[in-house]
């Protein structure tokens, strides 16, 4: 039985050290050397000063940026350590509450704006982290931001046609707008 144990025990701290240490080491080497920007979070820098990450969202409220889809992490939104939907229900008031304020929102800094809301500005993504939205929820924000920039309509829809990304593959999900990416170029317009 002894001889058992030490068996375990001596193939124990070989895997340890084989798979807690040096296959981390191994797999974080890589991805250093060949996705050095994907592998330390995608950072956007603006001024060699980190603004974000492309692959989490950001909160932008004034109607000058274009607003992103809702977050539901906790204790504040786009928190990248707490990533998780709100597991509301379509029933739940809350999330009826939710969708109303920010319907609520739109309606107040566009009031002229009559085209429907794209469902991704008024409902939380499945991660609270989303960074894109539609194409159709850009497209709802145009007149309003380029209202409230000064733009002329067609300078801000060049600017979403420009930060469109499409499908993956050609064939994978829908085509989508970074929203920090195209909030970044409006403001470098001059």
């Amino acid at each position: 039985m002894l001889r058992q144990l030490k068996t375990t025990l001596i193939f124990l701290g070989i895997f340890t050290v084989i798979t807690g240490i040096i296959y981390p080491l191994f797999v974080t080497g890589i991805a250093q050397a060949f996705f050095h920007r994907q592998a330390n979070g995608s950072l956007v820098t603006e001024n060699r000063t980190s603004v974000g990450s492309e692959l989490i969202g950001q909160p932008f409220s004034d109607p000058k940026y274009f607003w992103g889809r809702l977050s539901a992490t906790a204790p504040f939104p786009y928190n990248a350590a707490a990533s998780s939907g709100s597991n509301y229900g379509p029933s739940n008031p809350a999330l009826q509450e939710a969708v109303q304020a920010r319907i609520d929102a739109l309606k107040a800094v566009d009031p002229d704006n009559n085209q429907p809301i794209p469902v991704d500005l008024v409902t939380f993504s499945a991660s609270g982290l989303d960074p894109d939205i539609s194409v159709a929820a850009a497209d709802y924000q145009i007149t309003r931001v380029a209202r409230y920039r000064g733009l002329t309509e067609e300078q801000v829809s060049a600017l979403v046609r420009q930060f469109t990304e499409g499908r993956q593959l050609g064939i994978l999900g829908e085509p989508r707008v970074n929203v920090l990416e195209l909030n970044l170029a409006l403001d470098a317009v001059k």
